[in-house]
């Protein structure tokens, strides 16, 4: 008989940046004996932050036991700080997954529930330095693991990301096939992905562009953090 599926659940809700989950599904739903999950609060159509609607599979109520539960970023990940009924679903399927996981920000969702207190990780660059809030220790890698935690980067490291994983799970042969046919070899046409390599123009321009929206991310960490230390 063939074993039971590992269980792979990545948590979907409002204004999520859609490639931080999609990204990852691409390469999960490739992997062979996985059962993966879209969940939320309900099953009604979930808009991301640039509009596109996606159905949740499960819910907090129904989902089963997860082997992996990953939390993708995006501007609702900073309503989901203070969430409680989020969080307790969270820190409950963490307790016995085996991975517990996350792609951009979702890493500050993490933190917020407690699940990143000495651990290395990873997020976004314009909020990594809040992890430090959170008792992180955070790393400006594009994927970081440190035991059971796997973090990604900001966005598009969410295939690099899965991609680890199935490496993890399945062996680098595996991986490296999966890579192959999503045809995941990236050649950018701008050399400026990232702040090690963008133009200091092109940094400050970033900068300036989302400073009130990290303020605003900030302060939510901030809250969380101090609800962590009651």
């Amino acid at each position: 008989m063939a074993s039971s599926p590992f269980t792979i659940g990545l948590l979907l809700f409002p204004n999520l940046t859609q490639l931080d989950l999609t990204g990852p599904w691409e390469v999960f739903a490739r992997m062979p004996n996985v059962k993966n999950y879209l969940i939320w609060k309900d099953r009604q159509p979930v808009m991301s932050d640039r509009g596109m609607a996606i159905v949740p599979t499960a819910t907090f109520a129904d989902c089963p036991q997860l082997d992996l539960i990953c939390i993708p970023g995006g501007p609702g990940q900073i309503a989901l700080m203070d969430d409680d009924e989020t969080l307790d679903f969270v820190r409950r399927m963490a307790q016995n997954a085996q991975w517990v996981t996350s792609v951009c920000t979702g890493s500050l969702v993490l933190g917020a529930a407690g699940l990143l207190q000495g651990y290395r990780a990873t997020s976004h660059w314009g909020s990594l330095d809040q992890l430090s809030l959170l008792g992180a220790t955070l790393v400006a890698e594009r994927v970081v693991r440190d035991r059971n935690r796997i973090t990604g980067a900001g966005v598009t490291s969410g295939i690099d990301f899965a991609l680890t994983v199935a490496q993890e799970l399945f062996g680098r042969e595996v991986a490296e096939n999966i890579q192959l046919q999503m045809e995941y070899d990236p050649a950018p046409p701008f050399h400026s992905g990232s702040p090690r390599s963008a133009s200091p123009a092109r940094l400050a321009e970033a900068k300036n562009q989302m400073q009130d929206f990290i303020a605003r991310r900030r302060l939510a960490t901030e809250q969380a953090a101090a609800r962590l230390k009651r």
